[in-house]
């Protein structure tokens, strides 16, 4: 197939690429061509914004594409653009979206795609806009081709996600110095961490499917562990066990509210996500890396890239100050009696 990705640069798109040239597929990437990718194969490359309407169609103008996934629309300003402007290929679309645009908490357990109630929450700007994104995408749907695809936590060679704090190999050095490390709540919140190489798989599998036309999936790691999980997981790569300390998100929130509102908006709640609907109807998707091999492979990418061993400085220091705090609370705490 001849394949449209717009992005095509970041985590999830760039193993999006890889996967499908390893299929043999024709793939073209739309980006601004600023960040520098290594791909197992170089696909063609367009070089535009897609915040500059008038080009974004004019650069398409023409094209004929058998499916367009789109990586990089986050309203339905976006997504109707990309309609708009690839009106004449007849393509199958393929939209990102996230499982942020879900109102919590809820009282469903696992999360399923067709039970949930939209977010109207504008704490959070992404999840809320996606959501707008998707109901507009639900009127499309009928005379389109189009399938929704709500990645949940996902990380990869590049990801800037990893951890509570996000602080990636931040965590790796904590851990090697006996440093605490923070955890929201008891850390017993259950989730699962996916693969971006595993996700891929997803994208290649929707394509051209006319099952999946019209439907929305989940495409999230069936690995289902604990938040202290990932700190445990990580210890035993270096065989160091981690001093884990676990904060309210409330107090979290009040300590920082930039860093931790990914925690209050979503990760403070239930992160089971049910995935049968895709594993039905796209059987090539499965995620072969659980937890174990996730942490394995990032600390792995740690090793390879200087850049990715960069601990941040101010995050660190949060994270001290933080476990400051707790100690006197707990001392305080202890003496009540």
């Amino acid at each position: 197939m001849n394949i449209l990705i717009l992005g095509g640069t970041g985590v999830i798109s760039t193993e999006i690429v890889n996967c499908l040239h390893s299929l043999n597929h024709h793939v073209t990437t739309f980006n601004r061509g600023v960040r520098k990718v290594r791909y197992q194969a170089e696909p063609e490359v367009v070089i535009g914004d897609k915040q500059d309407a008038g080009s974004f169609k004019k650069l398409l103008k023409g094209r004929k594409f058998d499916a367009v996934i789109d990586m990089i629309s986050y309203n339905p300003d976006d997504a109707a653009l990309t309609l708009d402007a690839l009106a004449q290929s007849d393509a199958h679309f393929v939209f990102t979206s996230t499982v942020s645009v879900y109102k919590r908490p809820t009282r469903n357990v696992p999360f399923r795609e067709t039970h949930e109630l939209f977010s109207d929450d504008t704490f959070c700007p992404y999840g809320y806009h996606k959501a707008r994104m998707e109901a507009f995408l639900g009127t499309r749907m009928e005379d389109t081709p189009i399938t929704i695809i709500r990645p949940s936590l996902t990380v990869g060679k590049g990801s800037k996600n990893v951890g509570v704090m996000r602080n990636n190999y931040g965590i790796v050095e904590r851990i090697k110095k006996g440093k605490p490390i923070v955890v929201f709540g008891d850390g017993v919140n259950p989730w699962s961490w996916t693969w971006a190489g595993d996700l891929a798989k997803a994208y290649a599998g929707v394509l051209r499917r006319s099952a999946c036309y019209g439907q929305v999936y989940h495409t999230a790691n069936d690995d289902m562990r604990i938040w202290d999980d990932l700190y445990f997981e990580f210890g035993r790569l270096i065989d160091v066990e981690p001093r884990l300390i676990h904060i309210s998100t409330e107090m979290l929130m009040a300590a920082a509210p930039a860093v931790f509102g990914h925690v209050y908006q979503e990760k403070m709640h239930c992160g089971i996500f049910a995935c049968d609907k895709i594993h039905q109807d796209v059987p090539e998707f499965f995620c072969e890396y659980t937890l174990d091999k996730i942490v394995k492979a990032l600390a792995e990418w740690y090793e390879e890239e200087e850049s990715a061993r960069v601990v941040d400085q101010e995050r660190d220091a949060l994270e001290d100050a933080i476990a400051e705090k707790y100690a006197l609370a707990m001392s305080a705490f202890a003496s009540i009696a």
